[in-house]
This record gives C-alpha cells, sequence and structure tokens, in this order.
C-alpha cells in the first residue's frame, strides 16, 4: 500500500510518499522498521528500499519505505517528509498491530533518520488531518554506513551542499552534524561500517557512537574491515551481509522490540 504524505509540493514535482509491507495475522503487536534510502540527498538508491524491507518482514518485522524529497528541494523539506512519516505511521499503528518504531537510514538516509528523529520538533509541519495529533517519536535507530556530520574533517560534505544548496555556510550546515546533538534521550542506536570506506569515512559511525556511550545509551557498532561504500543488504559479502540479523536482534534485546 502506498500513502502519499501531504507535505506541501508545488504541483508537477515529486510527492513523498511511504510504502508499506505489514505482515499479515500477528496475534500480537510487533516492532516496525522505517528504510530511508541512501544518495547523497540528490536521489533516493533503490537497492536501499524495497528488498531491505521484505528483508526485515523476513525477520518478523512490520516494514515501511520513506520516498522524501531530495535537490533541488533543500532543506528542512526531506526531515519535514520522514517527521510527517512518522506521525502517519503512529496514526495507523494500532490498526496495524504495531507497537515500536525504528528508523532505518542508509548513507545520507542515516543522516535524514538521525536529523528527523532526534530533531523531530523542529520539523513538525501540519497537514490538516489526524495524523497531526501523533507524536513524531521513533523507539530505535539503525544507521548503516551513515553521514553523521555535514562539517567536520571526516564529514561528507557533498551531503551538506545537496541538502542546504550552494552559498550557505559551514556555521549554518553544522547544527546538523548529529554526533554533537547526541543526549541522553537519544533512542539506542545500532550503526555499521566498513574501515576502508572511502566516500563516508567510519569515523562518523564512530563519532555518534561514542558520543552515545558517554551519554549512557545503548548502542551497538559493527566496524567491518572491507567493503566499499553503499553495499545495501551486502548478500555478495559473507560477513557484511550478517548486519541485518544483527540488527534484529539488538532491536528484540536492547531496544525491546517484538518480532514475529
Amino acid at each position: 500500500m502506498r500513502i502519499f504524505l501531504g507535505n506541501n509540493s508545488k504541483e508537477g514535482e515529486f510527492s513523498p510518499y511511504i510504502d508499506t509491507f505489514l505482515l499479515e495475522g500477528a496475534s500480537t503487536p510487533l516492532g516496525g522498521v522505517l528504510v530511508v534510502p541512501g544518495g547523497g540527498y540528490v536521489l533516493r538508491g533503490d537497492y536501499e528500499g524495497d528488498a531491505v524491507a521484505k528483508r526485515f518482514n523476513e525477520l518478523g518485522f512490520h516494514a515501511f519505505v520513506l520516498q522524501y524529497r531530495v535537490a533541488p528541494e533543500r532543506y528542512p523539506a526531506p526531515q519535514c517528509d520522514l517527521v510527517r512519516a512518522l506521525k502517519v505511521i503512529a496514526s495507523c499503528a494500532q490498526e496495524w498491530k504495531m507497537d515500536k518504531l525504528a528508523v532505518l537510514g542508509f548513507s545520507a538516509g542515516g543522516h535524514l533518520a538521525a536529523s528527523g528523529v532526534m530533531l523531530a520538533g523542529e520539523f513538525d509541519r501540519p497537514c490538516g488531518d489526524e495524523a497531526d495529533d501523533f507524536p513524531a517519536a521513533a523507539d530505535a535507530l539503525i544507521l548503516c554506513y551513515p553521514v553523521i556530520s555535514l562539517t567536520d574533517d571526516f564529514s561528507h560534505k557533498g551531503s551538506g551542499e545537496n541538502l542546504f544548496g550552494p552559498g550557505v555556510s559551514d556555521a549554518e550546515k553544522s547544527r546538523l552534524d548529529m554526533q554533537k546533538l547526541v543526549t541522553a534521550s537519544t533512542p539506542p542506536a545500532f550503526l555499521w561500517h566498513t574501515a576502508d570506506d572511502d566516500t563516508v569515512s567510519v569515523r562518523n559511525s564512530v563519532e555518534f557512537a561514542q558520543k552515545m556511550w558517554q551519554c549512557g545509551n545503548s548502542c551497538e557498532l559493527h566496524v567491518f574491515p572491507k567493503g566499499f561504500h553503499g553495499r545495501g543488504l551486502a548478500y555478495s559479502h559473507a560477513d557484511l551481509r550478517q548486519w541485518s540479523s544483527l540488527a534484529a536482534k539488538f532491536l528484540e534485546t536492547s531496544a525491546k522490540f517484538t518480532r514475529g
């Protein structure tokens, strides 16, 4: 089922939406996973979308895929799309028999997942329907080779340029250096990266995880030795391919999700 989010977009332009991948016949409420494909805030990688949702169905979770606005749309359009998706999903959670939600993002989608969840109040735009009354909240984050910083020496500056547009200062972009915004209320997080990623430095994941631990938060980080950026489900890699099972176990044990 496809649900358009109703965020304001001009006629003829892309309208953000979520596709639903619901498990049928659940006798008790299950956890869900909202998948956010990456693409540097300039595209949305197909291989980081539906296939990932179906994999988390196999692992016992409801799943959703967010198709959000990218360049030439600028900040805060993608963040508003994610927050709106959280509210729409929350409004249907009882009907869908879902009790918790994780947001799973790849690369720049990881940055969107973190920023949309951690700063949800800044991006809440009423759309005039019942979903407006529901909270924009997530119970866990799954960040896959994520962009975390937009301005530090280990940042992925291209994502920041695509998100904010030309001529925006690093001082402005640094408001979304997510490792600096971790607090004790940041939800549990699972991260994975490869040590030799030459597109998005592994330091993005390391810095975020270290701040999580410093704040006393539940955080699991896996750094695999080899594997270039953008592996998705990584089925062709004997070590990387285990990440989805590890993430599912993290949701079950550390974040107290129920799965079928």
